[in-house]
């Protein structure tokens, strides 16, 4: 019987040897080939025009590359340094300034953030008071999104950081998990008062300098005037692609503004997997990186997208996960017309980042995961996964569930039905002390409604309820008027926000 247990425990043992190796098996050489037709077999799935590749192993850019055109129709080829917007992947350089304010004693993690935004507020008065800057940064204050009070809107950083206080809590309260971008523009507010200079400005100073990444900027007006730089592109309907505009998210900047090219960013990774130094010259505190990359907020595993990982977890602008057993840290990023992703295997001391120019997808099933999926299950031998059709396969279903909808709301639509008030009843303006006013007015026989920087038609649906007839934001938003005991129109719910009519 001893004999049994011994041989057991000598068994559970070697599994368990074999299973540590495995997690910490080197990479493998890079195979550039493979790399080449990964990119190629991903440009083609998902129709994206350009990228650019840059591979980084044991502090040696190993792979970098552009690939495609920089512009549907175009023939001038994506480069090393072509400039691309990086969006949400921004936030880790908010971050590690903060991190470099911590290590100099200005600012600590679990400050409270009104010590250094007197204004700062949330609604729920208990949060307001206790809410820290690592409860900003690790997105667990109860607030949800709130995105359109920054995207495209005609406020400040300062005024929407204002305009945050009024808004409910969707969570209580360190409750959950929510990704929120506002919390990110108020971290690089606290960036510039703390440094007593501004987010970009440190930003430069400390991190894009030391790095020598000459050819990040922080704003698509800047992006704009360079000769090196991607169109972003948006697929229309009808599955055309299509060229749209630079859009410009400087009232957002700490949370996703800046662009760079992959050589630059190539940089940037060859710092994030070491020890807070970059070519000899400390920049950060070993301490402060590790504190970045270690788990701070558990995040709920959507399988679908992430079928080989049992645990995700939010660091300090970074997720954090186990896949098939490896350690790997990661951040998206995302803005009109342009897709991004680092990759980090700690253990390997192997890097990826991607930048696309096409917006085509979603943040987690689109051109960018596939690739560093795919790239990575190359340099770890891990087996092979066409995530190309997994992650085509996931938005095919998206647009399905878009669409049923749509055919569900229609299902339940009084056609019969009219307007309980002439249309002139419904004109006048309407505020919010978090979302502003909005404006309803009557336009050649037909309601309009103006809100932040977005104007649209609106369609009558039944009774007192219209649709948004719009290409952005607003498109498809059912705008709900409401009536009050005597009659009259009083308030407009559009955007899940109730506007109370101004008298």
């Amino acid at each position: 019987m001893k004999s049994i247990f011994r041989n057991l425990n000598h068994f559970v043992f070697t599994l368990a040897v074999v299973a540590l190796l495995a997690a910490n098996a080197p990479a493998q050489a890079i195979d550039s080939a493979s790399v080449d037709r990964i990119i190629e077999d991903a440009l083609k799935a998902w129709q994206v025009p350009g990228a650019s590749l840059a591979i980084v192993q044991n502090d040696k850019v190993v792979h970098l590359k552009g690939y495609g055109v920089k512009e549907q129709g175009g023939t001038a080829p994506v480069t090393p340094d072509t400039l691309f917007a990086i969006g949400s992947t921004t936030k880790a350089f908010t971050t590690t300034a903060m991190a470099m304010l911590v290590d100099e004693g200005k600012i600590n993690w679990d400050d409270p953030v009104r010590k250094h935004i007197e204004f700062f507020r949330l609604s729920d008065p208990l949060a307001s008071e206790q809410v820290t800057l690592r409860d900003i940064i690790t997105h667990r204050t109860g607030l949800s999104r709130h995105d359109l009070l920054w995207y495209r809107s005609p406020w400040s950083r300062e005024e929407i950081i204002r305009r945050i206080a009024s808004v409910k809590l969707s969570r209580p309260f360190r409750s959950a998990y929510q990704y929120q971008n506002i919390m990110y523009v108020t971290a690089g507010h606290v960036v510039g008062l703390a440094s007593k200079s501004s987010w970009e400005e440190f930003v430069k100073k400390r991190i894009f300098d030391p790095l020598a990444m000459a050819g990040a900027n922080f704003s698509a007006t800047e992006a704009e005037k360079a000769a090196d730089r991607a169109s972003p592109h948006v697929k229309a309907s009808g599955g055309r692609v299509t060229v749209i505009p630079w859009f410009n998210l400087d009232n957002a900047g700490p949370a996703g503004s800046i662009n760079a090219g992959a050589r630059d960013m190539s940089r940037w990774v060859r710092f994030q997997l070491g020890d807070g130094t970059f070519e000899g010259k400390r920049l950060v505190k070993q301490s402060s990186m590790a504190e970045m990359h270690a788990p701070q907020m558990i995040v709920p595993v959507d399988r679908a997208a992430h079928p080989h990982t049992n645990m995700m977890s939010y660091g300090l602008a970074w997720f954090i996960q186990d896949y098939y057993g490896h350690h790997l840290v990661s951040h998206t990023g995302g803005i009109d017309g342009f897709r991004a992703r680092v990759v980090l295997l700690p253990k390997q001391n192997l890097g990826i980042v991607i930048l696309t120019n096409s917006s085509v997808g979603t943040s987690s099933a689109s051109m960018h995961v596939a690739v560093t999926n795919s790239i990575v299950d190359l340099l770890l031998g891990l087996p092979k996964t066409d995530w190309n059709a997994r992650y085509g396969e996931q938005v095919k279903n998206i647009e399905t569930q878009a669409a049923s909808f749509e055919q569900r709301r229609e299902a339940r639509q009084r056609k019969e039905s009219r307007p309980s008030r002439e249309l002139a009843s419904y004109a006048g303006a309407y505020e919010d002390s978090a979302y502003g006013k909005v404006n309803v007015a009557v336009d050649n026989g037909a309601l309009v409604v103006e809100w932040s920087s977005f104007k649209a038609k609106l369609e009558h649906f039944h009774f007192d309820t219209f649709l948004a007839k719009d290409q952005g934001p607003l498109g498809g938003q059912t705008v709900v008027f409401s009536l009050g005991a005597g009659g009259e129109v009083e308030e407009v719910s559009l955007l899940g926000t109730e506007f109370k009519r101004v008298r």
